[in-house]
């Protein structure tokens, strides 16, 4: 048996562990919501299904699992800004929800309309693990952006960045 890793040595080790940057939405009948995240991943194609981890002390951890769906948008590099406003930058919601243009999709979540992908998601299981929930989400629809190419907007040693600046850390 090892000793305990640390949480600062694990949360160093994580930041050089580069990921996407998304912000996850819902909207329903308990109200709006939407934070920035960098946890989320395809977890199987049969049938279509994503996880995406949320802190399990943030103030909207209600209207999620109330609502019951949520929507995972993909992020390009134009939105840095918008990712630092849903990731508590912005602190009133509509404020963050007017710093953008989203469409509705059929179940009532709201689409970035510029993101590179959105995964509308009906929420499957929720699971609790040490400082985190788990969603589990069933994709219902998707609708994919415009944008391809190189332009994700990425998140790696505790800043955002490019993919061509992804290439150059280190060193």
């Amino acid at each position: 048996m090892t000793d305990a890793v640390s949480k600062d040595s694990f949360r160093d080790a994580m930041a050089r562990v580069c990921a996407p940057v998304n912000i996850v939405t819902t909207n329903g009948a308990n109200g709006r919501g939407g934070f920035t995240a960098t946890a989320v991943c395809s977890v199987t194609d049969e049938p279509p299904t994503v996880l995406v981890c949320m802190n399990a002390n943030s103030a909207q951890v209600k209207t999620f699992k109330a609502n019951g769906r949520f929507c995972v948008n993909v992020l390009t590099n134009d939105h840095t800004g918008l990712a630092s406003g849903f990731a508590g930058g912005i602190p009133e919601m509509e404020a963050r929800y007017a710093a953008a243009h989203w469409v509705t999709m059929a179940s009532g979540a709201l689409a970035l309309t510029d993101a590179i992908v959105s995964l509308d998601c009906e929420t499957a299981d929720i699971h609790r693990v040490g400082t985190h929930n788990i969603l589990i989400g069933r994709v219902t629809d998707l609708r994919l952006g415009t944008n391809k190419g190189p332009n994700a907007l990425l998140y790696m040693d505790r800043r955002y960045m490019v993919p061509a600046q992804a290439g150059s850390f280190g060193g």
